[in-house]
């Protein structure tokens, strides 16, 4: 390879850096990292959204560059709006989590215990670890949605399908790293609050609201701003 790809290549990973960031992916890994008792447990929050993300956007994309194909408009703009409803779901359930957690200060610690009797599933909420196979899954979901737009850049940058192969991977690397590094951010509060249920609890509800209404807002600008509700009639 020469200098020029290797120019490619570094440009790729910014970008992948770039693309990690975007508010539908951030706020959709909060909704993840926000259950983590420990800044590691939402770091790799991240990492496994980084590695859902780049495994679709590999193998769909060689596989559109291989065939010389492309998503059509209709289907990559549903694919979005998927997006959407993931993104609704993701902050109805995380609002419902926190709203279950138990506050164990005063006579509230009292009603804990007297549950007890009924097993320890609800006790231990808060103490629940973030799934990262839905960390993957929503990785495998933004990476399905955002092939379509992966396909045509790496087209008009690389000359080769081993090329376009490697451009894809570094991108990836760099949807990882910045996808580490902001969910590591994201959970430094929900860490710090985790003995002030009702501190962490307010901030999960806010991150359970935000992603509800976003996911709203990001389904109504592509069905009437974008037009899919009209490729759909």
């Amino acid at each position: 390879m020469d200098v020029t790809i290797y120019s490619v290549l570094a440009l790729g990973f910014i970008l992948g850096i770039k693309h990690a960031i975007e508010p539908d992916h951030v706020i959709a890994v909060s909704t993840i990292a926000s259950q983590s008792k420990k800044l590691w447990n939402a770091s790799l929050a991240g990492v496994f959204w980084g590695i859902g993300h780049t495994a679709t956007l590999f193998i769909i994309g060689i596989i559109l560059i291989f065939m010389k194909g492309e998503i059509p408009e209709k289907w990559s703009l549903s694919l979005e709006f998927f997006v959407g409803i993931m993104l609704v779901y993701l902050g109805v359930k995380t609002i419902k989590s926190f709203k279950n957690i138990h506050v164990h200060e005063g006579d509230d610690h009292k009603h804990v215990h007297a549950h007890k009797q009924h097993g320890d599933h609800e006790h231990n909420l808060q103490h629940k670890k973030p799934k990262y196979i839905n960390s993957l899954l929503i990785g495998l979901v933004h990476g399905l949605a955002g092939s379509g737009a992966m396909v045509l850049l790496t087209m008009s940058t690389v000359k080769s399908i081993g090329e376009a192969a490697i451009y894809i991977l570094i991108f990836g690397a760099g949807t990882v790293i910045g996808m580490l590094f902001f969910t590591t951010i994201i959970g430094i509060p929900f860490v710090i609050s985790k003995n002030r249920k009702s501190i962490s609890g307010s901030l999960g509800l806010a991150t359970g609201v935000i992603s509800t209404l976003f996911g709203i807002y990001y389904m109504y600008n592509l069905g009437f701003n974008e037009g899919l509700f009209s490729l759909w009639v």
